[in-house]
């Protein structure tokens, strides 16, 4: 059932030939494996990519996985950081990409300074129009190799491989990160907290909690808020889309 609580929540699929939802801790040994799922961050942002502004947070609500879950192997030969020379690698994709995603945004908390921009009609306008255009920046699929593309759809229709599929848990994964701009409590101001949780899909959708509900919660390091505003240069507001998209 279509959740009526927020009225701005928008609906577009994400497809891609490959994607790596890759959890940052497994990254540091050089080669990458990709989650099974795509994660909160990710699909996160893909919305930014498609339209995003310091005035608002956009909350993923839920993914429907519309394609079976199948995995290649690549060899890669990366850059080394500290030589400058190719490397040898393996990563792991998920291959042919389908998912449904539903979300919507909130007003971020963190930036009375852009009270001025809270026109939820207009920015639920840009960001419908925005997916109609297949958004606004290039979309990846949890990295730069992989390309993706988003258009409108309706979250409920069409078949999933997994709909007939009461139940299937995925144990410990990364949701996202917490970023100091989007805080949601003492702890988390001034901060980067990384959230994780236990996903678990029902009938092909997998339902995502918000930030602060996830039950692991780690700090990585202190963090400053960027400022935005028109003396600084870096936000034009409500003046941005006048005279067109």
């Amino acid at each position: 059932m279509r959740n009526t609580k927020y009225p701005n929540i928008v609906e577009l699929e994400v497809t891609g030939d490959y994607a790596l939802f890759s959890d940052p801790v497994m990254r540091v040994g050089g080669e990458k494996t990709t989650m099974q799922i795509p994660s909160y961050e990710a699909l996160k942002g893909i919305l930014s990519s498609v339209y995003w502004k310091p005035t608002f947070i956009w909350y993923i609500d839920e993914v429907r996985v519309m394609n079976r879950i199948r995995t290649e192997t690549k060899g890669i030969r990366p850059i080394k950081y500290n030589k400058g020379t190719n490397d040898l690698s393996y990563y792991t994709y998920l291959k042919d990409c389908r998912y449904r995603v539903r979300a919507h945004f909130e007003w971020n908390e963190n930036r009375p300074e852009l009270k001025a921009d809270r026109n939820e009609n207009k920015h639920h306008e840009i960001a419908r129009r925005m997916i109609q255009k297949g958004g606004r920046r290039d979309i990846f699929l949890g990295t730069r190799e992989c390309q993706g593309y988003v258009e409108p759809c309706v979250f409920s229709e069409s078949e999933g491989a997994y709909d007939d599929i009461e139940e299937l848990a995925f144990g410990l994964m990364y949701h996202g990160i917490t970023y100091a701009d989007e805080a949601y409590s003492e702890e988390t101001k001034g901060k980067m907290t990384v959230n994780m949780w236990y996903p678990i899909m029902r009938n092909g959708v997998i339902r995502f909690p918000r930030p602060e509900d996830c039950p692991v919660h780690k700090t990585i390091r202190d963090m400053e808020i960027k400022p935005f505003g028109h003396d600084l240069g870096n936000f034009n507001g409500l003046k941005e889309f006048e005279g067109g998209d």
